[in-house]
């Protein structure tokens, strides 16, 4: 059993990729290792030609996923963007791994990446010694990319300065990235594109600039419409984290995951879901990602100090901790709901008693 704590997505899904690929008799633009086709089938899910089952690697509008692989197989760069807690970071990552298999050459942006981290740097030692060289270079993901020919990830694109987005927008419009120290450039090669994610929703973010937009095409993917849809989105993924933690997955999971949602969709919505309470919002987005973060924690919580049996004690202090961002507005939305709402539901009283507690 791997020691590594969280494997890439091209090892852990290795075995879905290869049958895909065995057989995968579609057109493959240049350096892709699947057909566009195949591609779809690995993020949606499906069969192999060979009966192998593909598991849903993301839950959504197909529409959406096929749009970002045919943009993937132009030259134009895509932007995944959206709210926190839609799955774009994660559709990124399988996007390259099913693509080009690597899905490791990823700049993660902040407000401290430097055009350093997005070009090139020095090897200080060699530069000193040697001067400017190929030698003292030191590629950055995306230079690495452009050479191989694969994608590179930026995550989190509208966290770093405006400045330092737009030093992309040479390499996006002439798929070239200019080394003036060295008088050279380096030429992407066929294969080479850019998959970016953002979103407008937190502080902290940089508006992309209008020469930059423009090199993007856009997808914009939504928090999931349907309940069920959700409920199902964020089973699998529990399930998955609780597998790679080890993390047992009481048989009672499912009917508090079912809970939790309905929580998070009611105050994300600002009514119940029957329509017949207004409720007010807090301040966070409580998207999928948090309520799949508050399973797991629950999960924890169960096995280490709960003898393994999932109550709502165990997923109470994370749900407090999802909702409440802000300790005066939120705890106030907070206190409201459970006082018109929760403690009117009988299935739900384990909760109201639980996170008062809390509160």
């Amino acid at each position: 059993m791997s020691t590594i704590l969280r494997q890439p997505a091209e090892i852990t899904y290795q075995a879905e990729l290869d049958a895909l690929k065995a057989q995968d008799s579609g057109n493959k633009p240049e350096n892709w290792q699947l057909s566009p086709q195949a591609v779809v089938t690995y993020i949606l899910g499906g069969k192999a030609p060979d009966g192998t089952a593909i598991s849903a690697k993301y839950i959504g509008n197909r529409r959406l996923v096929e749009t970002a692989v045919a943009t993937l197989a132009t030259d134009r760069a895509l932007l995944l963007l959206g709210v926190p807690g839609t799955a774009k970071s994660w559709l990124s990552e399988h996007l390259a791994a099913a693509i080009c298999g690597n899905s490791t050459q990823v700049i993660q942006c902040t407000a401290g990446t430097d055009e350093n981290q997005i070009r090139y740097g020095w090897n200080y030692a060699q530069l000193l010694a040697n001067g400017p060289s190929r030698d003292a270079l030191v590629p950055t993901p995306l230079y690495r990319a452009m050479e191989a020919g694969s994608l590179c990830r930026l995550e989190e694109l509208t966290r770093m300065g405006s400045d330092v987005q737009d030093t992309l927008i040479t390499v996006l419009s002439e798929k070239m990235l200019p080394i003036p120290e060295l008088n050279d450039a380096v030429y992407a090669q066929r294969g080479f594109n850019v998959i970016a994610t953002a979103n407008n929703r937190d502080k902290g973010v940089n508006e992309l600039s209008s020469a930059l937009k423009r090199r993007f095409n856009v997808v914009v993917l939504p928090l999931p419409d349907d309940m069920k849809e959700e409920i199902g989105i964020v089973s699998r993924r529990v399930e998955e984290m609780g597998s790679s933690l080890s993390l047992p997955v009481p048989k009672n999971a499912a009917e508090e995951i079912e809970k939790v949602v309905t929580m998070f969709r009611e105050l994300r919505g600002g009514e119940t879901l029957d329509g017949k309470i207004t409720l007010k919002t807090p301040s966070g987005n409580l998207s999928t990602a948090e309520a799949i973060a508050v399973m797991v924690g629950g999960l924890s919580q169960a096995n280490w100090f709960g003898g393994g049996a999932l109550k709502a004690e165990d997923i109470s202090t994370n749900l407090v901790g999802a909702i409440v961002k802000d300790p005066v507005q939120d705890k106030a939305v907070l206190e409201e709901y459970l006082e018109t709402v929760l403690r009117k539901r009988r299935d739900y009283a384990s909760y109201y008693h639980a996170i008062n507690e809390v509160l």
